[in-house]
């Protein structure tokens, strides 16, 4: 499949999420804006957790582990739609997703950028096994709640920044809103 990377916006909001304009999806990485994002985390009937591998080339966090997609809203766009647009154009499932959490994080990549964002969380359930956008996904798997707690302790360098600090905070509230 053929990329090209078009200029992406970011919805800049204040620490209440209400929208105070737009901005360049890097400069905002760059300046440390905080921003609206949304965050999928897909189980399958065993209670195991769909992470991906990030891409190589991607321009943040390349070839760390993480949730099972996550990227942020298009001005105007409704949240649980862009989360499965994302959902699928990333790993090719159709999943019914529901909200479960928001959370901010503010953490500080290893190439100069700034994640700061309001992350509207969603979670879903399927034993559809993904075909994921090779431009997005280099690998995926399922794990369960210890052997990911497990692994992020032994080798946190293994995985993306928002991903530990979702995990660290809300690990349980994640695998027990999908039973």
């Amino acid at each position: 499949m053929l990329h090209t990377d078009p200029i992406e916006y970011v919805v800049l909001v204040n620490e209440k999420d209400q929208p105070i304009g737009t901005m360049e999806k890097i400069q905002a990485h760059k300046e440390g804006r905080l921003h609206r994002a949304f965050s999928v985390f897909i189980f399958n009937s065993a209670n195991e957790m769909l992470l991906q591998k990030r891409a190589t080339f991607k321009y943040h966090s390349p070839g760390l582990w993480t949730n099972t997609c996550c990227s942020h809203p298009r001005e105007g766009e409704h949240l649980k739609f862009a989360a499965m647009r994302r959902l699928y154009e990333e790993m090719m499932i159709v999943a019914t997703i529901k909200p479960a959490f928001t959370f901010i994080y503010n953490a500080a990549l290893d190439n100069g950028l700034i994640e700061h964002e309001y992350d509207h969380v969603f979670i879903g359930k399927t034993d559809k096994l993904p075909i994921p956008d090779s431009y997005e996904v280099s690998d995926w798997r399922y794990i369960s709640r210890d052997a990911l707690l497990k692994e992020i302790e032994q080798h946190p360098y293994h995985f993306t920044e928002w991903f530990k600090i979702c995990c660290s905070q809300y690990i349980d509230l994640l695998f027990d809103a999908v039973l």
